[in-house]
């Protein structure tokens, strides 16, 4: 005889989870405002875990993975809400520790009037990888662009800033001014680029 969800556990208002890198930490209220539960579970029984309980709100702070797990959790049923964790601090109670931030968690997503961050779909988080790799680049490129400038002017040869300034005379400097500039500076100077 196969069992529902419903029978083989308790109705639920509310579920917070802690999101760590491997454990989470999950705690589920009932209708009657009492812990149901407390548990330690690996990231990959996730959708097991959530599988037995009955669809409820779920709740978790803004974090790296939550994305991932909202948009999981939702395909199973629930209704999960992704929240800032300046509004997650003032239901923590006690010492702060895995089970009390998954508790807090859970009250706090059952407040009507929350912020909630808006769950990013796969396409929005790949093109926010893509601004991130290349924010990354740009800052390293200007870096590298300072560095060079800077070794240019303890041999006395200012360039103005900028990239295109610096593309647009660097090589007519290394050969015009060779004198200037010693084989070893000229050689890293053509590394760094």
């Amino acid at each position: 005889m196969q069992t529902t969800r419903e029978t083989t556990t308790p109705a639920l208002t509310s579920v917070g989870i802690d999101i760590g890198k491997d454990v989470f930490h999950v705690v589920g209220f009932g209708p009657d405002g009492k812990i149901a539960f407390r548990k330690k579970i690996r990231r990959l029984a996730l959708v097991e875990t959530f599988r037995a309980l009955p669809p409820c709100i779920v709740g978790m702070e803004a974090c790296l993975s939550a994305h991932f797990v909202s948009r999981t959790l939702r395909e199973l049923g629930h209704e999960p809400r992704i929240i800032p964790a300046i509004y997650v601090k003032p239901f923590v109670k006690g010492q702060k520790n895995d089970y009390n931030d998954a508790e807090a968690i859970a009250e706090a997503a059952l407040r009507p009037n929350l912020n909630l961050v808006r769950e990013k779909t796969q396409d929005q988080l790949d093109l926010q990888s893509c601004h991130r790799v290349r924010s990354r680049l740009v800052s390293r490129r200007t870096a590298t662009i300072n560095q060079i400038r800077a070794f240019l002017i303890e041999q006395g040869i200012a360039v103005r800033t900028g990239s295109r300034s610096l593309r647009n005379s660097l090589f007519e400097i290394l050969r015009n001014r060779e004198s200037e500039i010693s084989p070893r500076m000229h050689d890293l100077i053509v590394w760094a680029l």
